[in-house]
């Protein structure tokens, strides 16, 4: 997904207890990298991708969906778990709501390698009830 400056600022304030700004680092460095593997023919990162999903969820980001006909059509990024609430924006009692699924579907998970459902409490966690550190690691800024 191509972020833009309209995608930043069309962000619902409401939908984060981080700086929009920090969010939008985040979200862009996890497109960037999900991007350059697809690209480099690597297989799905799945935590990444949960923190993709997210993003764009929280953000109210569209995506392209196959449509009628197999033409690509535009839609809502649904919930990245429950894929519920139709085609509605995030807002504060549905990412309520989504946090708690992801911290069920987290909890009765099998141990080992973080997939989907890890990325999403990750960034929820993060992004949502502002705890712990971002999702993934960011580069470092450099010093001048």
């Amino acid at each position: 997904m191509r972020i833009t400056e309209r995608h930043l600022e069309e962000i619902p304030r409401a939908n984060l207890r981080i700086p929009v700004r920090e969010f939008a680092r985040v979200w862009l460095r996890a497109e960037i990298r999900s991007d350059e593997s697809a690209a480099a023919g690597e297989p799905e990162d799945g935590y990444l991708s949960g923190v993709c999903a997210t993003c764009e969820w929280l953000a109210g980001a569209y995506i392209k969906v196959p449509g009628r006909g197999g033409q690509p059509r535009m839609t809502l990024r649904p919930a990245p778990l429950t894929a519920g609430y139709g085609n509605v924006k995030a807002y504060e009692e549905l990412i309520a709501a989504e946090t708690v699924a992801a911290e069920q579907v987290v909890a009765g998970s099998p141990p080992g390698k973080p997939g989907f459902p890890d990325g999403v409490l990750a960034t929820l966690l993060w992004a949502w009830r502002g705890l712990g550190v971002p999702p993934i690691e960011l580069p470092q800024k450099q010093a001048r």
